[in-house]
Formats: structure tokens, C-alpha cells, sequence
């Protein structure tokens, strides 16, 4: 009885007045019966669990909702989890009992929680992991989103919103979306959702359904995806196809972002298919006619046309002819005459110039174009414009070891070979004579237009004096003074006079067999010598020894001795030698 009187107490109840009513209710039962009884009257209410609670009140201005859950108790409830209906006096609401609020005596109470439990228990009692369910989505949490299925906050991470990684999830924020349950956590009350893991799925059944129906040269309908360097990926609803950037246009295109945008609808022809790989190969100039058709008839080969260059290359420059139709002029065919080390010597990107067909690659789609051939060619007039005997001026743009390269016009050189460079001279290297940049006057000596040459002379602008002045002033047995200007193998030569010199074979230097002419004379030594051979037909004088000045020369007898080389700079111990013997053998 006592314990009873107690609970009794805590309800606010009067037990002396419950305790007479019971009294006459019960007419006199025993006390074990009567404390039962008074127990049974009283709601046990376990904190944590879910009751039924009557409307009492609605206060407007607290905006809080008075309840009363039995035996006398109540607990207030914010408006606000009731959503837009305002509650009724009388209404009877399922609430979550929390417990008493230790400092007001009254109990806590919440209908949302009630509902979220409520909603819980429905909905794992419905779905099972594996599910797919449908809700929309609240709000962005940290690392994802959270949606409502069924009255209950699921979670979608960022990872699981879509098939590829999505920057900004919030673009799907109080969308409806669809996904698969891929954890349920019971304890917790989590539920974790995956909306790519439904998408795959959907994803997988649409691309077996388009392998198996899509054929090479159908037109399909697709979405861009994504665009690269390269070309761009289309979804073809299942599998993404391949617009490569050359199949994009059959003009010349710098970017595949200039013809299309992401997320853009585009149809699109199916070039190649391979299912094992499930690789798709698209284009979009295939939709048209190839500019390619009928190429030969627009652009015969030989015929002058105008084209823009579009693009320029260390090997030469491409030219558009029309929208799909570029050529390359390769850089030897730019000019007939200038020597060209890169393109842009001579066009710049944009330029609209003359070109002539050189040939046609229908197979290959290519086009080999000239500048030149829309010119004049030089070369077809140099034979009218430089006859044979035509003195001209030019410039040494070049020395070789056999002579020097002189620019007669812009691009049209002339060789002025060393044996052509003076009459009497023996010159081994055009540098004795001309040097790069110098300004010369040369005879033309003859033309060659199909390979492109010019000869040229120096020595031909002045009288032969072989024809007549050498020999009626040198004659075989003629005693003459001279210089030593350089020895060789077989013998030395003499300077007799400026650019005339004569060979002093080794065989003539003394009555006895020497091994090098330095046992005799040196270079810079004077000597004595006489003549044994005049032969006008290969301009040699023939030379012998007949004594060298010793005094002067004793200097130069005491410097050591330098390296020697041939005539022609090189190794010459066979056939001047014989040259030699044969001049010593006819004196």
C-alpha cells in the first residue's frame, strides 16, 4: 500500500481520495488485491519508448503544444513538429517519452523522434540491403548527401552521387533520385545509398541491348561526355563512342571544343564497332559527302589555283584549298632560285598565295602543290640572259677546295673553278685568290640549264699569255734567276716572274741520286736555273738546277725543316715524279 501511495504521489495524485473511491469500487477486497489495483490504474512509462499522447493545448504565442500521456502527466512539444496542420484539442499523436525533466517536473516528449522511429522501423522492416529505394535529397553533409526515403535520413556519398566524380554534388540538393542500398546498420539506425551503383546496373543492360543492335554506318544520337586534345567521347546510351578530331570535319579544326560543348546532343555515324573490346569509333563529317569526290576534275593536276597557307611546318607549308582540301608545298618546290632554310622565309600563316597541282593521292587524300610552277622558271632564260663569253659581276658566296661559288642574281650561282682562276698561277685553293664577300668579275663560259649550272672564268678575261708571250719569251737553254716557292716530293718550283713559276724536277738537282730536294734548296732560297722544256699544251716550263747563291741563302739553309706536301696537296711520289723524268729525259 505504501508503495503504491508513493507512484500515486508522483503523478500528483491525491492517494487518500483514489484510495477511498478504490475502497468502495472494490467493496473491501484484501490489500494485496487493492495495491494491485492502484498499480494497474497508473501508465508505467518507460523512458525511451513510444506513447500515446492527447492534445491538451496549443499556445500560439510559446508556440508549444501542451500533451498529456495519462495519469495526470504532461510534456509541451514544439508547434513545429507537427508540421503545416496546427494539432487539435483532443488529437491523440504517437510521441517518443524521453524521460522527466528533472527541474520542471514534466515529462520530455517529442513527436519528431517519434516519427523518425516510427519511420525506421517501417523502413528496415522494408528494404533490405541490395533494395532499391527512391527519396530526395535534404541537404550537403561532409562527404556527401543526405536524403529522406520514407521519412528517414539515409546517406549518399560523394563517391556513390554519380557514374564519373562530380565536383559539385549541391547541383542535385532537392532533387528526387533513385539508388540502391548498400548498407543497413541496425544499431546505429544508418543507412548507407548508392545512386552509381543503380546507374552501372541501368548502364550494363543498355550497353548488352546496343551491342547487340548497333551496326557500322547507323546514325545514332549520343551526349557528349568528354572532350579532349584528341577527339571526344560520347555517350551512346551504354557505351561511350570515340568522335576522334579527324573524323570530326573534313576541314582542319584546332580544338574539338570549336565544333561541340559538354553535355550537347549530336548525332553521329558508327564507323567501326568492336564488340570484344567494347569499343565504339564515331565521325561526324562522315554524315556529308567527302570533298575528296571529284577532286580530280576541281583541281587537275598542272592547273593554277589560289589557296590560304593554314599551316607551316620545317618541311614546308599546308594550303587550303577549300573547306577539306589542303595541300603541301614542300619547300623545295617554293622557289626556283632562293635558297630556303624554313617556310616562313618566304609565307606566313594566313597568306593567300598561287599554286599549281603538282599531283594527286586520291587513296591517301593528299595533294603535292607548288609555288615555283606558278613563276616564270629563271633557269628557262639564264642561256638567253648569260650567253657563253657574257662578263658579269657577282659576289663569292662560297669557297670550296675545287673553287668558289659566285651569286650571279638572287638564287643563281656561278662556279669559278680554280683551274679557270688564272693562266699561269698555280693555285691550289680558291682562297689565294678571292675570298668570301669579295665582288669579282668572271666570263661566262658555258650554260647548262636542265642540271642547273653556270661555269664561269677569271683567267678569260685577260689575253692567254701562253698563246704568245711565254713562249717567245722563254726558250729551252735560257739561264734565269729565280725563288724557290715550294718544294714537293719530286722536285721544286721556281718563281720566274709573278704568277708564272717552273717546275725544278728532283732528277735536275744534282749529278748524283738525292733522296729530298732540301739537300739541295729550300723554299725562299734564290737560285740559278735553266731552261729545258717549254710545252705550251700543258703550260709547263721545264726547269734544271745550275747553283743556288750560298751566302744569301746560308739563313735559310739553317731553319729546320717543315712538312711538305704535292702540288695538289696531297701525297704525289708517283705520277709528278714521272712528269719530272720525262721533262729530265726530253732536256
Amino acid at each position: 500500500m505504501a508503495q503504491a501511495s508513493k507512484r500515486l504521489k508522483r503523478f500528483d495524485l491525491d492517494p487518500e481520495l483514489l484510495e477511498k473511491q478504490l475502497a468502495d469500487a472494490l467493496g473491501g477486497i484484501e490489500e494485496a488485491a487493492y495495491e494491485e489495483a492502484i498499480t494497474s490504474s497508473v501508465k508505467n512509462i518507460q523512458p525511451g519508448s513510444l506513447v500515446e499522447a492527447t492534445v491538451d493545448s496549443v499556445d500560439e504565442k510559446t508556440k508549444l503544444v501542451v500533451m498529456d500521456i495519462g495519469g495526470k502527466s504532461e510534456g509541451s512539444i514544439p508547434i513545429s513538429e507537427f508540421g503545416e496542420d496546427l494539432p487539435q484539442k483532443g488529437q491523440v499523436f504517437e510521441v517518443f517519452y524521453e524521460g522527466e525533466d528533472p527541474y520542471e517536473s514534466t515529462a520530455m516528449l517529442s513527436k519528431r523522434r517519434a516519427d523518425r522511429l516510427r519511420a525506421w522501423e517501417t523502413v528496415s522492416q522494408k528494404y533490405e540491403e541490395g533494395d532499391e529505394v527512391q527519396g530526395v535529397v535534404l541537404r550537403k553533409i561532409k562527404g556527401g548527401l543526405l536524403v529522406d526515403v520514407e521519412g528517414v535520413n539515409v546517406f549518399l556519398p560523394a563517391s556513390q552521387v554519380n557514374l564519373r566524380r562530380t565536383h559539385d554534388i549541391s547541383a542535385f540538393l532537392e532533387e528526387p533520385i533513385r539508388a540502391r542500398i548498400i548498407k543497413i546498420d541496425p544499431e546505429r539506425m544508418n543507412i548507407v545509398i548508392s545512386r552509381r551503383k543503380l546507374l552501372e546496373e541501368e548502364r550494363q543492360r543498355l550497353k548488352e541491348n546496343l551491342l547487340e543492335e548497333i551496326e557500322e554506318g547507323q546514325i545514332r544520337t549520343g551526349v557528349v561526355k568528354n572532350i579532349a586534345d584528341f577527339g571526344v567521347f560520347v555517350d551512346l546510351g551504354g557505351i561511350d563512342g570515340l568522335l576522334h578530331i579527324t573524323d570530326m570535319s573534313w576541314g582542319r579544326i584546332s580544338h574539338p571544343s570549336k565544333m561541340v560543348q559538354l553535355d550537347q546532343e549530336i548525332e553521329v555515324m558508327v564507323l567501326r564497332i568492336d564488340r570484344e573490346r567494347e569499343r565504339i569509333a564515331l565521325g561526324l563529317k562522315q554524315k556529308q559527302a567527302s570533298p575528296w569526290d571529284g577532286i580530280e576534275k576541281r583541281y587537275p593536276v598542272g592547273s593554277k589555283n589560289k589557296g590560304e597557307v593554314v599551316n607551316i611546318m620545317s618541311y614546308g607549308a599546308f594550303v587550303k584549298l577549300e573547306d577539306g582540301i589542303e595541300g603541301l608545298v614542300h619547300i623545295s618546290e617554293m622557289s626556283w632560285t632562293r635558297r630556303i632554310n624554313h617556310p616562313s622565309e618566304i609565307v606566313k600563316q594566313g597568306d593567300e598565295v598561287d599554286i599549281v597541282v603538282l599531283e594527286i593521292d586520291h587513296e591517301k587524300q593528299e595533294i603535292s602543290l607548288g609555288m615555283k610552277q606558278a613563276e616564270p622558271n629563271p633557269w628557262d632564260l639564264v642561256d638567253e640572259h648569260y650567253p657563253a663569253g657574257t662578263v658579269i659581276e657577282g659576289t663569292v658566296r662560297n669557297l670550296t677546295s675545287y673553287g668558289a661559288f659566285v651569286e650571279i642574281e638572287e638564287g643563281i650561282d656561278g662556279l669559278l673553278h680554280i683551274s679557270d682562276m688564272s693562266w699561269t698561277k698555280k693555285v691550289t685553293h680558291p682562297s689565294e685568290v678571292v675570298k668570301k664577300g669579295d665582288k669579282v668579275q668572271c666570263a661566262v663560259l658555258s650554260v647548262d640549264k636542265e642540271k642547273k649550272r653556270i661555269a664561269l672564268g677569271m683567267k678569260q678575261l685577260t689575253p692567254d699569255p701562253w698563246a704568245e708571250e711565254i713562249p717567245n719569251k722563254y726558250h729551252v737553254g735560257d739561264l734565269l734567276s729565280g725563288y724557290v716557292t715550294k718544294t714537293t716530293s719530286f722536285g721544286a718550283f721556281v718563281k720566274l716572274e709573278d704568277d708564272l713559276e717552273g717546275l725544278l724536277h728532283i732528277s735536275e738537282l744534282a749529278d748524283h741520286k738525292i733522296e729530298t730536294p732540301e739537300e739541295v734548296i729550300r723554299p725562299g732560297m734564290k737560285c740559278e736555273v735553266r731552261v729545258i722544256r717549254v710545252d705550251i699544251d700543258e703550260r709547263k716550263i721545264g726547269l734544271t738546277f745550275v747553283h743556288a747563291d750560298f751566302e744569301e741563302n746560308e739563313k735559310i739553309l739553317a731553319q729546320p725543316l717543315e712538312p711538305k706536301e704535292d702540288e695538289d696537296g696531297g701525297d704525289a711520289s708517283e705520277a709528278p715524279a714521272a712528269e719530272g723524268a720525262e721533262e729530265s729525259a726530253e732536256a
